[in-house]
């Protein structure tokens, strides 16, 4: 589950940046819609791994000592190195590419705001994934009775 996590996040962020910079470049009317979808099902699944890498830690700090920037950061000694810069790079990927596909096309036929801007909702599913990592194999020290 280690890698599988990383590789999802990785090959997720891509797809992300590659169909966001996509759809700002040729800005249709059907890669509009496409990437609007794309950015909601993220943000959607990122909720849910939120959620569940929560209850997750509630579980675990009967045991062990969980802070939030552990869990959503991978603050500290929680993950390895390698793990917490390819986690955290995706997170700052995310964010700013949504904010880079919101600026550039700030309108949409002619009105004011621009279908891009979902993806600054996307971040949610980077966070998510941390704290699922975090959550199920980070290293926590133990709790202090």
């Amino acid at each position: 589950m280690n890698s599988l996590i990383v590789r999802l996040n990785i090959l997720i962020t891509g797809v992300f940046a590659v169909l966001t910079l996509i759809a700002a470049w040729l800005f249709t009317p059907g890669l509009r819609g496409m990437i609007v979808a794309v950015d909601l099902a993220l943000f959607a699944i990122g909720c849910f791994a939120f959620i569940w890498s929560y209850f997750s830690a509630v579980q675990r700090s009967r045991t062990d000592e969980i802070s939030v920037a552990g869990l959503f950061g991978l603050a500290g000694s929680v993950a390895p190195r390698r793990i917490t810069i390819a986690m955290n790079s995706c997170l700052a990927t995310q964010a700013v590419i949504g904010l880079i596909g919101a600026i550039v096309r700030g309108s949409t036929d002619g009105r004011a705001g621009s279908t891009l801007a979902f993806g600054v909702l996307v971040p949610i599913f980077g966070l998510g994934l941390n704290g699922l990592w975090s959550s199920r194999l980070g290293v926590f020290a133990p709790r202090q009775q």
